[in-house]
């Protein structure tokens, strides 16, 4: 699984990562991580504001910090 986090590093996107790994973790899913930071890298991916979840390029989240329940249900589905 490939997991990006979209966003410029302020403190909502380094949440969104933890979170994220948090869950990956809990769920015992092997994944790899990147972050996107440069502008014209996320508006490939058609977003308006970030932080952004992105899993396997299909975008889950943006603009929010997703509770705890949110991100494992979208990881779940996603394996």
């Amino acid at each position: 699984m490939e997991i990006k986090i979209l966003g410029g590093g302020c403190p909502k996107c380094e949440r969104l990562e933890a979170l994220t790994r948090d869950v990956v973790t809990e769920l015992g899913i092997k994944a790899n991580f990147y972050k996107v930071k440069t502008m014209p890298e996320i508006m490939q991916y058609d977003i308006v504001s970030t932080p952004a979840l992105v899993v396997d390029e299909q975008v889950v989240c943006y603009g929010r910090i997703p509770a705890r329940d949110e991100v494992r249900a979208w990881l779940a589905e996603l394996i």
